[in-house]
């Protein structure tokens, strides 16, 4: 199978193999990091960039092609069964430069952004250093399944100094793929205290069996942006190429004026753009393939995990390809488990005490490779957690 294959990426400016030194102090580690994947890209998307390659010229380029925003019209329509209006689509050349832009553009410096935790790391960079409050809205942990509280939310939301609700959807790192009960009950709340929903949906395609995605745009609220990209689904990252959804004619006309004007981003990576279009237009298929891959993939580590490791608490996987392990029945301290799968087992695992909330107590493992990395990594994983003695916090 294609996602078996195993292909070297080390010596290729690769930030999960060639960095990894960076952020765990050691280079000979098995990476299981950042969130990209180690599968090749799918052969149309490999296609259309080598012969785009082989015309000698990369001048500037522009983004508002009809072929373009019809294959993102036509992705929604197929994999969503949503409707996208042309006019809604503009560029952006990563997720995190439109969050930034919108935080700007929508609040003021001071005023708060609430968000759910714990929460993927950028979010938390993004908004202070834009100046603005990270609110924490808290995610309820129990029987290994994480929920909203609405309680706690509604309380946040009504806070007029609150402007924004920047919504992971589906959820970094915890797995979640939000009901359509629970986006309801998060817009009808957002529209009461008329706070603005951006949403973060650069996970969506990549499902579990039986979850369904539904656009933040499907609820009919004007204060309402995604943010979203191809390079998380089809793994070309470095391509630099995303795209927003933006309802509003006036706040539009805003975004697109800060990103031509004031910040000078508007010219697009051609490469970024052609794969995307690509991916979208043929690659439906390879999609179906990742996802079934990954619940191979997912079921692996339960068995291996339940057989070796029964005290390590698994929270379902709904969405991305991120596991999100509880492991605080097996030690009190994470960087001592951290040192140890470090020295011990040669691996790297990110730890959850960056993404706030109870992310203190979880590994966050991904199992976006193939399945002999997998098995090489969870038994260095289980050799690390062999080697913790009673001690230095062994439970």
């Amino acid at each position: 199978m294609l996602f078996d294959t195993v292909i070297d990426r080390k010596d290729t400016y690769c930030t999960q193999w060639d960095f990894v030194k960076d952020r765990f102090g050691e280079d000979d580690l098995l990476p299981f990091t950042i969130s990209d994947t180690d599968f090749m890209v799918p052969n149309e998307v490999l296609e259309t960039l080598t012969k785009r390659m082989k015309h000698p010229i990369f001048g500037y380029t522009r983004w508002n092609y009809d072929e373009l925003k019809k294959a993102i019209q036509q992705w929604y329509q197929i994999r969503f069964d949503a409707i996208i209006e042309k006019e809604w689509i503009m560029y952006t050349p990563t997720v995190i430069y439109a969050a930034s832009a919108f935080i700007q553009l929508l609040s003021k410096k001071g005023e708060g952004v609430v968000l759910q935790t714990p929460a993927y790391d950028a979010f938390f960079k993004v908004i202070q250093d834009n100046g603005r409050q990270v609110v924490e809205n808290q995610l309820i942990y129990e029987n290994n399944c994480y929920s909203i509280d609405f309680i706690n939310l509604e309380k946040q939301l009504a806070q007029p100094e609150n402007k924004l609700l920047l919504l992971c959807s589906p959820h970094n790192p915890t797995g979640r793929a939000w009901s359509q009960q629970e986006l309801e009950k998060i817009v009808a709340l957002c529209q009461k205290y008329t706070v603005f929903l951006l949403s973060d949906e650069i996970h969506m395609d990549i499902l579990s069996k039986g979850q369904r995605h539904l656009p933040a745009t499907s609820f009919h609220y004007e204060k309402t942006a995604v943010i979203t990209s191809g390079t998380k689904t089809f793994n070309f990252p470095s391509l630099s190429f995303a795209y927003t959804l933006i309802p509003n004619l006036q706040l539009r006309k805003a975004f697109h004026q800060k990103l031509k004007n004031a910040d000078g981003l508007s010219s697009p990576n051609i490469f970024g753009m052609l794969a995307t279009m690509s991916a979208y237009q043929h690659c439906a298929y390879w999609v179906d393939e990742l996802n079934q891959y990954l619940e191979k993939n997912q079921q692996y580590v339960k068995t291996f995990i339940q057989k070796n490791l029964p005290r390590i608490k698994i929270v379902d996987r709904e969405a991305t390809y991120l596991m999100w392990l509880d492991i605080s029945e097996i030690v009190s301290d994470i960087s001592i488990l951290q040192k140890k799968l470090v020295s011990t087992g040669k691996v790297a695992i990110m730890d959850g005490t960056i993404y706030g909330g109870n992310g203190a107590q979880f590994l966050r493992l991904n199992i976006g490779c193939p399945i002999s990395k997998l098995e090489d990594g969870l038994n260095r994983m289980l050799k690390g957690i062999k080697s913790i003695k009673e001690n230095e916090g062994f439970h």
